[in-house]
């Protein structure tokens, strides 16, 4: 029985180890019919060179050198908010919120898309304000880039045309400018030149959230008349349950495309900041 026993074990042990061994054979001999041979690399391949980045702290010598870091951090600092002050101190803020009040008022919860109308009022912005950019590229960045005018002089040529647009749509209503001028306690201004900046330009936000808000309010008024018209019929009809906006929508799009709302909505705005 022990005989047995062994036989059977050797066979088992056996069945087992064939396969592995055939397969360490054929990896072995595979690809069939290779060369055996030895790769060596040249001695003289250059090594890849790979750049250090060293940063020393150290105190500051002189003042300058600390006037250096601080006016290099508020430049950091300026660039860093450069898009959020872009579209505040141009029309930006107009045309998006317009565009805003007429997805609203047409009851349209998710087409456009909200990144749709900002695209919309981004590059309606950049074909009003073009002139002025040009105006900022000739007399600011342009001799700059070429050395003719220092940084200071730079900033200055960039922001006149700016103050002088935001001056232009607030022509005819100043007083957000003079709100701001009494709360900084300023003299009162008799030119443009002698409205700071630092208060020209929340009034001038101040002053476009309220012709926004003014233009949204006479868009919503139509599209109200026809909720009003819609649910006085299914009121009379007697179907209470079925939504008035479902059935408004409708003709609420029908209108907007009948009197080319887009279009019209886009001369509009346009003639509202260069008439």
């Amino acid at each position: 029985m022990n005989k047995i026993y062994r036989i059977l074990l050797l066979c088992i042990v056996f069945c087992t180890a064939a396969p592995m061994f055939a397969q360490t054979e054929s990896r072995s001999e595979f690809p069939r019919g290779s060369a055996q041979g030895t790769a060596q690399l040249s001695l003289n391949t250059n090594p890849v060179q790979i750049p250090t980045i060293d940063v020393q702290i150290r105190r500051a010598q002189s003042g300058q050198e600390v006037s250096f870091y601080v006016q290099l951090l508020l430049l950091l600092t300026i660039l860093s908010l450069a898009p959020s002050i872009l579209l505040l101190v141009t029309c930006f803020l107009r045309f998006s919120i317009v565009l805003d009040f007429i997805k609203r008022a047409l009851s349209l919860q998710q087409v456009p898309p909200t990144s749709v109308l900002n695209g919309i009022a981004f590059f309606l912005t950049l074909f009003v304000m073009w002139p002025t950019f040009t105006q900022v590229y000739t007399n600011s960045f342009k001799p700059l880039s070429e050395g003719k005018i220092p940084i200071e002089q730079a900033f200055d040529e960039a922001e006149a045309p700016l103050r002088i647009f935001m001056y232009k749509q607030m022509a005819n209503n100043t007083e957000y400018i003079s709100l701001f001028m009494s709360m900084g306690k300023l003299e009162k201004p008799e030119t443009l030149a002698d409205v700071p900046t630092y208060a020209l330009i929340p009034a001038y936000i101040l002053h476009e959230l309220t012709v926004a808000f003014r233009i949204g309010i006479l868009l919503y008024i139509p599209f109200i008349v026809i909720d009003m018209v819609v649910a006085s019929i299914l009121m009379s009809m007697g179907m209470i349950m079925l939504p008035p906006v479902q059935i408004s929508m409708p003709f609420k799009l029908i209108l907007f495309i009948l009197v080319d709302g887009w279009g019209l909505l886009t001369q509009q705005l346009f003639n509202s900041i260069i008439p």
